[in-house]
């Protein structure tokens, strides 16, 4: 099943549909007998029970003041239903006849309930509360699954009210101890589903070690306290006891305008060895969904481009939503691109060969910079990368569905970055910065020979392949290459995966074949 109407990022039935299409990848993975059995359970329990309570105490409440009392009565007894199933999973192993049996029943229920939900009860509720109401109810959904026991309870009041409220503080804080004691935690935060080759397995598995809490439950202040992709990468590498970060010529951050009248800062990377002579420049962005994360988080990309490529690389460490919400970030890159080609010679760069590219946002920021340059008539880079960009704020393709259960990034979470990234602004989805796939083939075709990477287990999968064909259709030389087996946020673990630095090597040459040559290039694609 799927909502048959369009929604917006942050709208409780669009994270209530979230939920549902993870916990339905990890019934897929289960039923292909594939992936950890154990790990694939937990986190089935962790994530219905965290939905079921923020149901219970947010949206099923207001379904009895709008008289959908049969639907209300229906739900919560399929919820004690589900609650009942998970204790049994949770008290068995996977292969003994009880565990089997509960977890067949289980998938049967839920399946059972996302359809009604999904098909009818939602529709219902939207048509009767309005539009309007479902932001602000998804915020309210997203904090109670902040309050909520990671675990179920079948015994526990469901009410919505105070006494059910009370009783998962009480419940809370014992079953994470519990989680954190039995090595359950470290299950639930790993990806179970055994689609991830074996380097990437290790560092995401080496992300789950360092036991973050869920982001897409916290606060963006709390989110940002959490270990990132950079400390994986980082405790990967600590595993096999390579020594970093890998070495470049030298690092160094100036203070440069942003674009309200403040500063920002931005990191110089140059080379281990440079070549004589002015150094070609290319501006890297980092990812976050407009939210979290900085130039730290990505600084393995940044030495290893700066290094591969020979050419100095700059990050701007832009303001974020939701304190700086949209356009922030675009602008203050944009500012930055233009300070850089003003001011390229100050850390001896080439301002005639400049390059930009991207992780996650940061990939779609690229593009979205490029065309603003063109419209303002300014040259456009020479050249661009998009690694996994997000393209489109609309749930495209079928990855949002095989990949929806993905680590470090899930669907779930990316509905949460862009919640805060457009707080205030939902006119900001229909912005071409941030809908590319909406961009008319004339807007397109200013874009500089584009090369698009992206990851198998990656929910924006698709949509980056399909930026990759639109471009190519618009008449853009463009190269796309999809690294199987891999996650989002690899590119920048090339000391410990292969891929990421296969992926590095192409991205470096991508820009040094543009640096060598016209400004539109000859030779690209495919």
């Amino acid at each position: 099943m799927a909502l048959s109407y369009p929604t917006q990022p942050g709208d409780i039935d669009r994270l209530i549909a979230d939920d549902h299409a993870i916990v339905e990848r990890q019934f897929q993975h289960l039923e292909a007998g594939r992936g950890d059995r154990r790990a694939l359970a937990d986190r089935i329990g962790f994530e219905l029970s965290l939905h079921a309570f923020a149901e219970e105490t947010v949206l099923y409440p207001l379904w009895l003041d709008l008289g959908m009392e049969g639907a209300n009565r229906d739900a919560r007894n399929e919820h004690h239903g589900m609650k009942e199933l998970l204790t049994a999973l949770d008290s068995t192993e996977p292969g003994e006849a009880d565990f089997e049996r509960a977890l067949t029943g289980l998938m049967a229920l839920v399946r059972h309930h996302v359809a009604g939900e999904e098909g009818e009860e939602l529709p219902a509720f939207r048509s009767r509360v309005g539009p309007e109401r479902m932001a602000e109810l998804g915020r309210r959904f997203i904090a109670a699954k902040r309050q909520a026991p990671p675990a179920p309870h079948p015994n526990a009041p469901d009410s919505g009210g105070i006494t059910e409220q009370a009783a998962a503080a009480l419940a809370k804080p014992l079953d994470e101890s519990r989680a954190a004691a039995s090595g359950k935690r470290k299950r639930l935060l790993t990806d179970a589903s055994g689609l991830l080759d074996p380097q990437a397995q290790a560092v995401v598995d080496a992300y789950a070690a360092l036991e973050p809490l869920p982001l897409e439950t916290l606060t963006p202040g709390l989110a940002r306290e959490q270990p990132g992709p950079g400390a994986a990468i980082r405790r990967a590498m600590e595993a096999k006891g390579i020594i970093g970060p890998e070495p470049v010529g030298s690092v160094e951050e100036l203070r440069i305008p942003d674009a309200a009248g403040g500063d920002q800062t931005l990191r110089v990377y140059t080379p281990a060895d440079p070549p004589a002579g002015p150094l070609p420049v290319v501006m890297w962005i980092h990812g976050g969904g407009w939210v979290l994360f900085d130039t730290d988080t990505y600084d393995a990309s940044c030495r290893g481009l700066a290094n591969r490529a020979g050419a100095i690389v700059v990050s701007p460490d832009y303001r974020r939503a939701p304190e700086a919400p949209f356009p922030a970030s675009h602008d203050d890159v944009l500012t930055a691109y233009r300070w850089t080609v003003a001011n390229a010679s100050r850390f001896g760069g080439d301002p005639e060969r400049i390059g930009i590219g991207g992780e996650s946002v940061g990939g779609a920021m690229a593009p979205a910079t490029a065309m603003q340059l063109a419209a303002a008539g300014e040259p456009v880079p020479r050249a661009q990368v998009c690694v996994y960009p997000l393209t489109t704020v609309e749930q495209y393709g079928e990855s949002m569905e095989d990949a929806a259960d993905g680590r470090p990034l899930s669907r779930a979470l990316l509905s949460w970055m862009m919640t805060h990234a457009f707080e205030g602004r939902p006119d900001a989805v229909e912005d071409p910065r941030v809908d590319l796939l909406g961009l008319p083939p004339d807007r397109l075709a200013v874009m500089p020979p584009t090369l698009v990477i992206t990851a198998e287990r990656d929910v924006l999968r698709d949509q980056g392949e399909e930026f990759a064909r639109r471009l190519r259709s618009a008449g853009v030389p463009t190269t796309l290459t999809r690294y199987d087996g891999v996650m989002h946020e690899f590119f920048g673990a090339s000391a410990v995966l292969d891929k990421a630095g296969r992926a590095q090597r192409q991205a470096a040459e991508h820009f040094t074949r543009a640096f060598a040559g016209s400004r539109r290039g000859v030779g690209w694609g495919e």
